[in-house]
């Protein structure tokens, strides 16, 4: 075993952040001259074996119950193992793998490169490029450890289906008991989580209060999108501080991510610059905003979102 990808799940259902993991991991294999296998832990209600059609040769599992619940400590002692004769380990840079990549990294003493947005290049030594400064500038760092970790910004690798089989197998891992006791979980339900999607529609003050949001969720529904908004918004309760996104909320690499009526100040773009459209809506002609976005409409959000809520309605055929 050369390169091992670690596979998030939730609620037993694997992540879309852990199928580009596995896409990644395999082309690093192949560039290695070697073979993807992947590490599951909890509980999982899906077919494990179908993680081969991304590329993963074998998967190990550890169905152990108590893995249901996240403890970084326990999944970093638990992955250790299991990496024992892995060169390189690949995490998804999400909220589990920017809290169990560091401490494996230390635990293994492993160079790790966190926030990856491309295959390392393997010509002349292990080279990764990542993202830094919020999203700002690229880097490129030489790896020189025996073991290497990397940590795959979501949404910045493909998906690559393949159409095999994985061997799936037990691992018999010593697992500590969790020095973190959960009491209760607030769980989320009906919605698409911001880090798995693929479109974001997102509300600012601009819309002058939360009883003027059904036109966000509106497009959302008819898009298939998240919803999300700005910080401000957060602050005073218009909507749930889990739809925060930017600098101090969650950063977030939609294909399309649609402002509207947010200014666009630079701690909200650092956390959605990582996305492949930017589209802006906004009244402001002046709106920072506009800068950094792909396609914009200067107009009042109440005049402009009902023409686009009906022109896709009927492109839709809704």
């Amino acid at each position: 075993m050369s390169v091992l990808v670690f596979i998030d799940q939730s609620e037993g259902h694997i992540k879309k952040s852990s199928f580009e993991a596995a896409s990644y991991g395999a082309k690093v294999a192949e560039q290695l001259g070697t073979t993807a296998e992947g590490i599951v832990l909890g509980s999982v209600t899906g077919d494990v074996a179908a993680l081969g059609n991304y590329g993963l040769k074998k998967v190990y599992t550890v169905a152990d119950a108590t893995l249901n619940s996240f403890d970084a400590q326990v999944y970093t002692k638990v992955i250790a193992q299991a990496a024992a004769n892995a060169d390189v380990i690949i995490f998804s840079n999400s909220t589990t793998g920017k809290a169990v990549a560091p401490r494996l990294s230390v635990k293994l003493k492993a160079g790790l490169v966190s926030g990856a947005v491309a295959l390392p290049d393997t010509s002349n030594g292990f080279t990764v490029k990542k993202t830094v400064f919020s999203g700002k500038a690229f880097a490129n760092i030489s790896v020189t450890t025996a073991k290497k970790i990397i940590a795959l910004n979501p949404n910045s690798f493909n998906i690559i289906t393949t159409g095999g089989t994985a061997a799936v197998e037990p691992f018999a891992a010593t697992i500590d008991a969790a020095k973190v006791t959960v009491t209760n979980v607030d769980l989320v339900k009906g919605e698409i989580p911001l880090g798995e999607a693929d479109i974001v529609v997102s509300g600012g003050r601009g819309l002058k209060g939360p009883e003027n949001w059904g036109m966000i969720t509106e497009l959302a529904q008819l898009l298939g999108a998240a919803t999300a908004c700005s910080r401000p918004v957060a602050d005073i309760n218009w909507r749930p501080h889990h739809e925060h996104v930017g600098q101090t909320g969650l950063a977030i690499a939609p294909n399309l991510y649609i402002a509207v009526g947010i200014s666009g100040a630079i701690q909200h773009l650092a956390g959605v610059n990582r996305s492949k459209v930017i589209v802006v809506i906004n009244k402001d002609p002046e709106a920072p905003f506009f800068k950094a976005a792909d396609y914009g409409i200067v107009g009042d959000a109440f005049e402009v979102m009902p023409k686009i809520i009906d022109a896709v309605k009927k492109l839709k055929g809704a």
